[in-house]
């Protein structure tokens, strides 16, 4: 009998402190990706780091990396709206979710 490991994936949307910018990401470590989010190289040109994509208010846990990405690419073409409405069933107040995970 072949025993599988246990895999951790996860959609995740950040937001900017006034919450007017929306970022979907995906990544098998979540806490280490927010450290990344929250510490960009100097000088970075990447979307997070120009506008401050930083705090945490949704995420979705996946066993499996196709999968995550499937739904990465789903929420990446909602419209805001509809992201909106996926953030207020999982976080209504849309607190910032960094220091939970």
């Amino acid at each position: 009998m072949k025993i599988q490991a246990k895999h951790n994936y996860y959609v995740y949307i950040l937001t900017n402190k006034a919450k007017t910018v929306l970022y979907v990401g995906v990544t098998n470590d979540l806490k280490q990706r927010l450290s990344f989010h929250n510490n960009p190289e100097p000088f970075s040109k990447a979307f997070t780091a120009k506008y401050k994509v930083k705090y945490l208010i949704y995420y979705e846990h996946y066993s499996n990396i196709e999968t995550a990405i499937d739904r990465e690419n789903q929420i990446k073409k909602y419209r805001r709206e509809k992201k909106e409405a996926l953030i207020n069933k999982f976080n209504p107040t849309w607190r910032f979710l960094n220091d939970e995970v």
